[in-house]
């Protein structure tokens, strides 16, 4: 039986894509019973049937796995965020941020409309803490073609997703990537202040012969599932890295004796809004913990 990769899913059927020939596909009633949905960017083992059906008879092994988008095996997390319409969203950032560590994703930021700044002072300064602790930060602009090509190498070779709240540029900043992708583009609401939701589906989009683009529904709540409140700083790259001198082993940096990362803090060292939203999520882990028992 030959071996594909899930590339959509839509209406109950899965979407193989195989040797360039794409096959329509249902799973076998085994998943359900066995609690296995399968999901974009899975590889499968498929059982042909005619010329364009199939049975999905097998999910290989995942590397990593998504909840929100449900996708797996990407290498990679392009978060968009635009500077306007909307406005840039720390919170929403560092909360994505969480859960692509979590996954084990790489994860890069693309910042969509610098056009619409009279200046880049403010934006710099909002990125800064990101770009201290690892994370790539691209600024483009899609009207404008500025950091195209930049961000054009960074999805070569990779199976990326495109992940950010409605309204951000996702598909614009696809179509000017790849003219050829002809993506729906939506407008933000002015009277709303959010984008219309222009994405349907998860997608796995090839844009060259080993390049492809999950472009995901837009979003703009994730929760934090059955995380446990002792591992959530190992989602944040520079508490990590701080509480390793941290008196305490399973020191949660609120108000314990000879917490590093309250030292760091004290110091300036530690960026302020990170460490406010970290405070945020744990007290909301807690509260969800105490909710599942």
């Amino acid at each position: 039986m030959p071996e594909g990769m899930i590339v959509k899913a839509l209406a109950g059927f899965y979407y193989v894509l195989a040797e360039d020939r794409l096959y329509q596909c249902r799973a076998r009633g085994i998943f359900k019973k066995r609690g296995i949905a399968p999901l974009v960017g899975d590889r499968v083992i498929f059982t042909p049937v005619g010329g364009q059906e199939g049975v999905v008879e097998e999910v290989l092994a995942r590397s990593v796995e998504l909840v929100r988008p449900p996708i797996a095996n990407v290498d990679q997390a392009v978060l968009v965020f635009s500077v306007r319409e909307p406005v840039f969203n720390r919170r929403l950032l560092d909360r994505m941020l969480v859960l692509i560590e979590k996954a084990g994703i790489e994860a890069a930021l693309v910042l969509t409309k610098i056009d619409l700044l009279d200046t880049l002072e403010k934006i710099d300064n909002e990125i800064r803490p990101y770009r201290e602790i690892g994370y790539p930060v691209y600024r483009v602009s899609s009207k404008q073609g500025t950091g195209l090509e930049e961000v054009r190498s960074l999805i070569n070779g990779k199976i990326s997703v495109l992940a950010g709240q409605s309204g951000v540029g996702k598909s614009s900043l696809l179509n000017a990537l790849y003219p050829s992708l002809d993506l729906k583009m939506g407008e933000v609401s002015q009277k709303l202040g959010r984008g219309r939701h222009t994405t349907r589906h998860v997608e796995l989009i090839a844009v060259d012969s080993n390049s492809f683009i999950a472009d995901t529904p837009g979003f703009s709540q994730l929760d934090f599932g059955h995380m446990e409140p002792e591992e959530l700083d190992s989602y944040f790259r520079e508490i990590s890295q701080l509480s390793k001198d941290c008196y305490y082993r399973e020191c949660q940096h609120e108000t314990e004796h000879d917490c590093a990362v309250l030292k760091a803090r004290q110091e300036g060292v530690l960026d302020e809004l990170r460490y406010q939203h970290y405070l945020e999520f744990l007290h909301e882990v807690r509260d969800s913990k105490e909710g599942r028992y």
